[in-house]
């Protein structure tokens, strides 16, 4: 069991104080929404006494200050008892949740309208301006919470979140106001050499609303950071279910078969066998395969069982007909088993499979690798016969212009395919010949 958090006990502490006054409530017949509406007005009350301490009382009467903090923290005990009724009395719901959430929001910014009031009218600019970046900070700690668990991801975390707000604001206002009692609302300090005073009795108040300006907006970005990494592995599982769940209608598309087939594609290891398809014509597709056509750019393309399903590698160039030299292949599906339409890599598929990296070279040529497997580079230039780009692989100590690249599959699994063979077509530089070597696995 994870050990429970300082604060967790210190609420869990209060909650047992407070259970018999909450029970007293529920026997009164008193509702979560009830109480929640009680801590409302009773914020409003707090909002009422800073502003009649702004207009009715001078700069060094911090009396006001010291009874709005006192009331501050009655009104942030009913924050704690709307949700222990809705728990002990079971009376919890949906739009308690939310009623809680809006009504807290309304109470803390009356409360901040109040204090900003106060400091204004006394001439505090300076304290003034921090406690609107308090109030800034503290809607977005809110915010950034409630908009996480709107997408599924919980996001508590940090050090000033609204219990410790509303403590923090009502101790130092009391403290305040009753320094200001014992040693004077005017109460100042200076140190030699400076003109101004470096503490008054009311900083007791407006110095930690200052350290909340920047602990609260602190607190908001740390919750966004830590929600963003929650989102990053959420959306993750979400590709890796999407691409699963392809993988149910059509297999070998998937990350595992990819990297398989693309790796056998370029194996030209002891357990490989490369021939001429002139000397073995064993093992045809039982599959009639369409031939892309109408593609502009188009370098080569990729065929493999079960289906006709198509990986077109096209060449990708701007708006000016130049080649992109950060992305020059442009990879992409053509469901010829389904509708004919164009479709994209999934991000497995780009990333762990089908997606070719690419090098820039020397006179507009291009490494190309395939990110299941690096060990064979092809190599994308322009060809000085007819001045358009292709790609070349040498295979067999035989130079081709790549066409076709093709997989036969005959039974084996999902995860482990049985490929008899893998195909390159082309053209052989040298003759200028068609050809076609097989790679028998």
């Amino acid at each position: 069991m994870q050990a429970l958090s300082f604060r967790d006990r210190l609420q869990q502490t209060i909650y047992k104080i407070i259970n018999p006054f909450v029970k007293g409530l529920i026997r009164m017949g008193l509702t979560p929404n009830a109480v929640t509406t009680i801590g409302l007005i009773l914020n409003i009350g707090v909002a009422v006494i800073f502003v009649f301490g702004a207009e009715g009382s001078n700069r060094g009467d911090l009396s006001f200050v010291g009874w709005g903090g006192a009331l501050v923290l009655f009104a942030g005990l009913f924050d704690m008892l709307d949700g222990q009724v809705a728990r002990l009395g079971n009376m919890s719901s949906k739009f308690g949740a939310l009623y809680d959430s809006v009504l807290d929001r309304y109470s803390e910014l009356i409360m901040f309208l109040g204090i900003c009031y106060y400091l204004v009218s006394h001439h505090y600019f300076l304290s003034s301006l921090f406690a609107f970046i308090a109030l800034i900070g503290s809607m977005m700690v809110s915010y950034t919470r409630a908009r996480a668990e709107g997408l599924g991801i919980e996001c508590k975390g940090g050090l000033m979140q609204r219990p410790e707000r509303v403590v923090t604001i009502g101790i130092c206002a009391m403290a305040s106001g009753i320094a200001g009692h014992y040693i004077g609302g005017d109460y100042k300090i200076y140190v030699p050499g400076i003109s101004f005073h470096i503490f008054e009795t009311i900083s007791i108040f407006t110095i930690p609303i200052t350290v909340m300006a920047f602990m609260t907006n602190i607190t908001a970005i740390n919750r966004l950071r830590d929600a963003k990494k929650a989102l990053d592995v959420k959306d993750l599982k979400e590709k890796e279910q999407e691409v699963a769940s392809t993988a149910k209608n059509q297999p070998l598309t998937t990350i595992v078969t990819g990297l398989f087939l693309l790796t056998a594609i370029f194996s030209f290891g002891p357990a490989a066998t490369v021939f001429s398809q002139t000397r073995d014509q064993s093992n045809p597709s039982p599959l009639k395969f369409p031939v892309p056509k109408g593609i502009t750019n188009q370098l080569f393309y990729v065929q493999r069982d079960p289906n006709t399903n198509t990986i077109i590698c096209e060449l990708n160039t701007n708006g000016k007909g130049q080649v992109d030299k950060d992305n020059p292949v442009h990879v992409y599906w053509i469901r010829y088993s389904e509708d004919e339409s164009r479709k994209e890599l999934g991000y497995i598929q780009r990333k762990f499979a089908y997606g070719i990296e690419s090098k820039a070279l020397a006179n507009d040529q291009f490494e190309l690798r395939f990110v299941s497997h690096k060990k064979l580079p092809l190599y994308l230039t322009r060809s000085d016969e007819d001045n358009k780009y292709h790609v070349y692989v040498t295979v067999n100590n035989k130079k081709i212009q790549v066409e076709r690249i093709f997989l036969r599959i005959e039974g084996g699994s999902f995860w482990l395919p049985n490929v008899k063979y893998v195909e390159i077509k082309g053209m052989n530089t040298s003759t200028n010949a068609s050809i076609t070597e097989r790679i028998k696995i």
